[in-house]
């Protein structure tokens, strides 16, 4: 079928063609439901007059405007009316011999369409049979008759409707039908002046069951439709009579109607009293297939709409209930049979847009025009339709289309979005917006409402999808969402900028009450993180000014270690028009450049990181607070950088602020003496650290090099048993990487049992330094073995490196030194040791030289400025005691 707006769009002879993509799930539902229902109906317990049966005979797809759902009726229509128009993709159905006819209704309230036109439509494709049925014409005839007194049926078929595009048949055989009724009732007249005397004399003689009628008394309740006054209500049962009519034909002419109602939302009004008479309708013709397409589930199945419907409950409607254990909106379903008409993928939606226009059989879109297309549209139909009339509306200027011109949204997809939505929820949807994801609560309060009502109705329509098993469940469909936020708004309850200042606010302040309150099903660093992505974003688009509960979140975040990506480092623009901000302009962006490059140090040359702080510094934009966080992790850069003289003087900056950060900037200094070589300055230090110094971790760390294995280990297992108290996992790894590291020297048996635990406690980590350690403490354990340690290490070391971390490179070579050491490989433990020699600078890790040459049982080195804790000669000893220890294991397990 032509697209004819496209076609009417254009001078140039350009193929217009409305592409239908696959959708060959849908028609597989469809296919199988159908073969289900034909079965059903075929069966011997099948009775159309059973009026207490429950019905199974109603698909449903349902999803957003624009979704592609009248495409898909008119496709299914044309395939079940023609073979020949079922796509290739979609499979041969397996009713072969069944005849079927597809009657498409659309029920678009710019059609007109009312309930009396469905039941002539209905009727009108029925006249295909070529023969009347007798006991729903004459009461058709008389309802006629009644409320169109004058105006032939003729008349009224001709001047369109629904009914209009089927045969014109239908008055004749309505006629027929009274001919012969009046005929065997043995009446004089004609038909036409006898309409209202044939009508009586049936209800007559059916009450009579007198024998001239016996073809029409099988059907019980027609002379009850009769007497009844032929009104609309009336006439909403009718199709019982219909029903019953083609449950009598003869087997060789059976015929099955297969009713596609669409635009089923348009049918809405306050009391129900429009989908009261279409439900009738399906309820009344059980021999018959619904296939109803709408922007919402049907709520048939919902008990609580008892009394404004007449059938209800899961009971009459099997197929419209949720599935059990699943909640009524999980995946986009409300039944077995109510599917969400679900989006485009990317090959989709270059498909169609490719098959649009075209120009001598070529796609007239190009490719690197329809992939910014396809990305923006989010899988929605509606999308790509308005990016094809932009295409055309650009080419008719004379200028030749690019793929910046489709980098935008279209305002017309909002319209269509709040059209059918209360003022309420239009005010939740646009409040909703702001946020990736939301609940009821988070919804209701972002809206600045007092109560859900109007939230809990918004996430019953398909713009809002469900993840049960979320943090927060629901979340608004992606182009919606979109174009929401970034779109003129020309409704007329459209937003200033000032509401939406007002509603990120609100939103805002929300989020902090949910992280603070925890009381949802969803707690502790989960809840944390998801709370500082939202808000992060609200607050820096929105160019928030008082950070409230970020600035305490932010803490929480960085204390342990575990660096979960939160935001991207540019923020799109709070409103429409306004520019992308790349720079820190307000204490929301600086805040999340902050936390942007904490978290990408796991992942940059730690170079890059100090750079990023630094700049994020000279902003002045960061609170007292905030500043010593971003003054202690540009210092731990400059550690990692042996940058040792700019690390302490951001640590000694943090420690004399005396702020939430004092304790770790002492811890800072305390390593920063250790890595000098003063251990009894770091010792020191060590009882006015606590917990949040990481007191037992600084222990550790000093015993370490002493070669004192048991009392490192002892303080590493401290470390680890008190991160587990305080629910620290970060911090827990950490300390069982140390323990790991220490025990290889030692036990290389039970390092293999740490590792295994430090790698299962790093498993979802982004610690990269700390699995650096890991492969150190690798290293060690396989030292004097043929585990190619060497490469391993050189390997090693150039990754380390190339991530900004030569504090690493004393260690790394230390264990490679170990290794040599227990081979007796004189030569290769010299040049390690002169490149160990060289590797410290202004005197880091100088202690490493001393630990080496012991390990060799080479002379100390004459110029060591080490400050042990104990006799260096008891130092030595224990390290010289490892080497031989390993040689020895090697030996025994030969």
């Amino acid at each position: 079928m032509a697209d004819l707006r496209a076609l009417f769009s254009s001078n140039d002879p350009v193929g217009s063609s409305e592409a239908f993509t696959n959708r060959e799930g849908q028609w597989n539902l469809v296919a199988s439901a159908l073969q289900e229902h034909l079965r059903h109906t075929a069966g011997p317990a099948f009775d159309v007059e059973d009026l207490e049966a429950s019905r199974n005979n109603v698909l449903v797809f349902h999803g957003v405007g624009g979704i592609g759902k009248t495409t898909l009726s008119r496709k299914l229509e044309a395939a079940l009316a023609d073979a020949g128009d079922r796509p290739a993709q979609w499979g041969a159905p397996a009713w072969a011999g069944e005849r079927i006819v597809p009657v498409r209704i659309d029920l678009a309230r710019s059609t007109g369409t009312d309930f009396e036109q469905i039941v002539l439509a209905i009727r009108a494709a029925l006249a295909e049979l070529g023969r009347p049925l007798p006991a729903f014409d004459v009461a058709l005839r008389w309802y006629w008759e009644h409320q169109h007194p004058g105006e032939p049926l003729e008349e009224y078929l001709r001047r369109g409707g629904p009914a209009s595009r089927f045969g014109r048949a239908l008055p004749q055989q309505m006629q027929s039908a009274l001919s012969d009724v009046a005929q065997a009732l043995l009446l004089p007249g004609t038909v036409g002046s006898a309409v209202g005397q044939v009508t009586g004399s049936l209800v007559r003689a059916l009450r009579e069951r007198r024998q001239t009628v016996r073809a029409l008394a099988g059907c019980a309740r027609l002379a009850d439709l009769l007497e009844a006054e032929p009104d609309l209500d009336t006439l909403s049962f009718y199709p019982h009579l219909l029903a019953w009519e083609l449950a009598q034909l003869p087997a060789g002419k059976k015929v099955t109607p297969v009713i596609l109602l669409d635009t089923f939302e348009d049918t809405a009004d306050r009391h129900r009293d429009a989908e009261r008479l279409l439900q009738r309708l399906v309820w009344l013709m059980p021999n018959a297939f619904f296939v109803i397409g709408g922007r919402n589930r049907l709520q048939w199945a919902d008990d609580a709409f008892q009394g404004q419907l007449d059938y209800t409950g899961p009971a009459a409607w099997p197929g419209l209930a949720p599935r059990a254990a699943q909640p009524a909106r999980a995946a986009g379903q409300g039944g077995a049979r109510q599917h969400l008409i679900g989006d485009f993928s990317e090959t989709d939606c270059d498909t169609y847009l490719a098959h649009r226009l075209t120009q001598d059989n070529a796609p007239l879109i190009g490719p690197d025009i329809r992939a910014v297309i396809t990305q923006r549209s989010h899988g929605l139909p509606l999308h790509l339709d308005l990016a094809v009339a932009r295409f055309l509306e650009i080419r008719r200027t004379g200028r030749t289309p690019s793929p910046a011109d489709f980098d935008h949204t279209f305002p017309a997809l909002i319209a269509r979005t709040l059209s059918d939505l209360t003022t309420d929820e239009r005010h939740v949807l646009r409040s909703a917006s702001l946020l990736d994801a939301f609940d009821l609560d988070l919804a209701t309060q972002a809206a600045g409402l007092a109560h859900q009502a109007a939230a809990r109705r918004l996430v019953e329509r398909p713009l809002v999808t469900q993840d049960p098993y979320a943090i927060w469940p629901y979340h608004l469909h992606g182009a919606i969402r979109t174009t929401l936020r970034t779109a003129d708004d020309h409704t007329e309850d459209r937003w200033t900028p000032a509401d939406w200042h007002r509603a990120a606010e609100r939103t805002l302040a929300a989020l902090g009450r949910q992280w603070h309150g925890a009381g949802g099903r969803v707690t502790g660093r989960a809840l944390l993180v998801a709370c500082l992505r939202q808000g992060l974003r609200l607050a820096r688009d929105h160019r928030l000014d008082d950070l409230g509960w970020l600035t305490d979140a932010a803490f929480a975040y960085t204390d342990d270690s575990i660096w979960e990506p939160l935001a991207p480092t540019t923020h799109t623009p709070a409103s429409p028009g306004a520019e992308p901000q790349a720079d820190p302009d307000t204490p929301a962006d600086a805040l999340a450049e902050l936390l942007a490059a904490i978290t990408r140090r796991q992942h940059e040359h730690r170079a890059r990181t100090a750079e990023r702080l630094t700049a994020v510094l000279d902003t002045g934009l960061l609170s007292g607070e905030l500043t010593d966080l971003a003054l202690y992790y540009r210092a731990k850069a400059h550690k990692d950088l042996a940058r040792t003289d700019e690390a302490l003087t951001g640590m000694r900056q943090v420690a004399e602020a005396g702020g939430r950060l004092a304790p770790r900037g002492r811890r800072g200094m305390a390593n920063l003496a250790r890595i000098r070589g003063d251990f009894p300055t770091a010792l020191a230090a060590v009882p006015a650290l606590g917990w949040k110094g990481r007191h037992h971790r600084v222990l550790g760390h000093i015993r370490f090099p002493h070669g004192d294995i048991e009392r490192a280990a002892a303080a590493f297992e401290a470390a680890r048993a008190e991160a587990e108290r305080h629910d620290a996992p970060g911090e827990r790894a950490i300390a069982q990487t140390l323990l790991a590291l220490v025990v290889a020297f030692a036990d290389p048996l039970r390092a293999d049992d740490e590792l295994a635990l430090a790698h299962q406690y790093l498993d979802r980590l982004d610690q990269r330094a700390t699995t650096f350690y890991a492969a150190v403490a690798a290293l060690a354990r396989d030292a004097g073995t043929d585990g190619d340690v060497t490469d391993r290490a050189a390997a090693l070391h150039a990754e380390s490196t190339g991530a900004g971390l030569p504090w690493l490179t004393p260690l790394i070579e230390t264990a490679v030194a170990f290794h040599h050491a227990v081979r007796g490989a004189h030569e290769d433990l010299a040049a390690t040791l002169d490149r160990l020699r060289e590797a410290p600078s202004d005197g880091d890790f100088a202690y490493y030289v001393d630990i080496v040459t012991a390990m060799g049982d080479l002379p100390q080195p004459e110029d060591s400025a080490t400050q042990w804790l104990e006799e260096a000669p008891t130092v030595r000893r224990r390290w010289r005691a490892l080497v031989t220890a390993r040689q020895d294991h090697l030996r025994g397990s030969l």
